[in-house]
């Protein structure tokens, strides 16, 4: 089923302040990207996608803060109130420049399960080489592409099975069932 019910996501994002502190998070708005299918052997396409980020990709919760601290980093998102975190919020910064490369040829997609794709990115954080997991999904609404990244999170990436980006969109293009892995 490569179609799914409207769903409202987050436009644009509200920021965060913190003891004067203010966390923009204006780069997780929504926006378009357009890839490009060229690869060699194929029929040239290009598939337009809105992309929007859920509010995963900077907040979770950290246990080493008190009940009384925990209290005051509360990100309050239309849907959840959910920790911010600094962490999650840094690496975020990454996520619209890593959504676009999804179309090149060495970015690395793969199944993320529940109906969900994948992908790894490693980058440095704090002179810290980091996998970082980024998990989406993707659907039409209102004729449209959708894109939604449902979080982004440090993680070692582990075995994964690959799938091309392309497959996904031309699956979607088509009507036809997203792909599944192979057992």
């Amino acid at each position: 089923m490569t179609s799914q019910p409207s769903r409202q996501e987050v436009l644009r994002w509200k920021r965060f302040v913190f003891n004067e502190q203010v966390y923009d998070l204006s780069h997780l708005d929504a926006h378009w990207v357009e890839y490009q299918d060229n690869r060699e052997g194929r029929e040239a396409n290009s598939y337009k996608f809105k992309v929007t980020y859920g509010s995963h990709c900077f907040t979770k919760e950290d246990p080493n803060l008190s009940e009384a601290e925990s209290s005051l980093w509360i990100y309050k998102a239309p849907k959840e109130d959910r920790h911010f975190n600094i962490a999650r919020y840094n690496l975020s910064k990454q996520l619209p420049s890593i959504i676009r490369s999804l179309g090149e040829t060495d970015t690395l997609v793969f199944f993320a399960g529940y109906g969900n794709f994948a992908t790894v990115k490693v980058i440095d954080f704090e002179g810290v080489k980091t996998d970082y997991f980024v998990v989406f999904r993707v659907f039409r609404e209102n004729r449209a592409f959708r894109l939604h990244v449902e979080s982004a999170y440090p993680r070692e990436r582990g075995k994964v099975k690959k799938v091309s980006f392309f497959a996904i969109a031309s699956n979607l293009l088509k009507g036809k069932d997203l792909p599944k892995p192979r057992k």
